[in-house]
């Protein structure tokens, strides 16, 4: 299908979207009709930057009438001609722009996330390494007004963490962090090295699209429930109690556990969520394999095994090795606002390639 084509589908999907939210009769369904006003609203924006490539088209042809007029001023035949050739290079960014738009779409973008952070080889320094990436996590989601909800934190005593787990909720959050999944390398000079050197260590990222229930149906039978109590730091009563819960999905062996919470009831809503998010991703990356093809395509794979980013302190560069990327400004992305600049160059870069494996 050309990309014309394609346009006036949308077109006539988003004009048919409108008459049926006009039509009499669409309040009495609730669940249809938020159906129907989000791929509307999901449409419009596409429909609008249609209309703009229009006008452009509908200009520029204007504008080729006159500068073919031989009888014409010949004043206005240069200038004709000097702004046809500044719409063409702006017909040929609203036609890019369309392709982007009109790329299939990840039906996980816009759930919510699961992050999950863990440290990796280098012992102590990995686990400190772990806690900075964790940090710079919850930075970027206030950064971006996203909910930051702590799930698990497994501590060392240095402040460390050995894992750590939270949810992330807000607009399109799992789209801008998807590409995060992988093994993160630190270099620099530990707090504990006397002698100046630097280390080399690592953390691993894992980011799960949060599941719903009518996304994963789990059958309470299939579910073993182990209540225990809960260990590290935590506060005076954090051992006194079993609060800390355990939950394994028997046909899968798939295990969450939280113990940051109190109440045994609210440590078992977390562990739940996780669970379903572990789930979900087992299903989706067994759907993706299938799709091999589709994954050389893509920015990484993604695989927790792969190293794809580089943080060295000594010299204040990040380096993403998946597109060759290197940041000389490592402070603003600890800090989490400087993290959109490497997001940014990931969805680009991913966007060109599967735009590449369509034509």
């Amino acid at each position: 299908m050309s990309l014309d084509e394609s346009l006036e589908k949308v077109l006539a999907r988003h004009r048919e979207l409108g008459e049926m939210l006009s039509a009499e009769g669409v309040a009495d369904d609730p669940a249809g009709l938020a159906r129907l006003s989000k791929e509307y609203a999901d449409l419009t924006p596409v429909a609008e930057k249609i209309g703009v490539l229009k006008k452009a088209r509908a200009e520029i042809a204007d504008l080729e009438e006159m500068v073919a007029d031989a009888e014409g001023d010949e004043e206005m035949r240069a200038m004709a001609k000097e702004e046809c050739e500044t719409l063409k290079d702006r017909i040929s960014g609203l036609e890019q722009e369309l392709k982007v738009l009109l790329l299939p779409k990840d039906a996980a973008d816009e759930k919510n996330a699961i992050i999950e952070v863990r440290a990796g080889t280098g012992g102590d320094e990995a686990a400190l390494f772990a806690a900075n990436l964790f940090r710079m996590y919850q930075r970027y989601a206030e950064h971006h007004g996203w909910k930051f909800d702590i799930v698990n934190l497994n501590e060392t005593g240095i402040g460390g963490f050995k894992e750590a787990i939270a949810s992330i909720a807000g607009r399109g959050v799992f789209a801008r962090l998807k590409f995060e999944s992988g093994t993160h390398r630190v270099q620099r000079v530990p707090e504990t090295e006397s002698a100046g050197r630097i280390h080399t260590s690592a953390a691993t990222v894992a980011v799960l699209p949060e599941a719903e229930e009518v996304d994963i149906n789990i059958e309470d039978k299939d579910l073993r429930i182990d209540v225990y109590r809960a260990s590290g730091p935590g506060g005076q009563s954090v051992n006194t109690t079993d609060s800390a819960v355990r939950i394994t999905h028997v046909p899968t062996g798939i295990v969450a556990q939280c113990q940051d919470e109190k109440s045994q009831h609210k440590n078992k809503a977390k562990a739940l969520k996780v669970l379903r998010a572990r789930i979900y991703e087992a299903e989706r990356q067994a759907a993706e394999s299938e799709r091999a093809d589709m994954r050389r395509s893509q920015v990484g794979s993604g695989d927790r095994s792969e190293r794809i980013r580089t943080y060295n302190f000594s010299q204040g560069r990040v380096t993403d090795h998946r597109i060759n990327l290197t940041l000389h400004k490592i402070e603003q992305i600890m800090e989490g606002e400087g993290l959109d600049e490497v997001i940014d160059a990931l969805t680009a870069e991913d966007q060109a390639a599967r735009l590449a494996a369509l034509s």
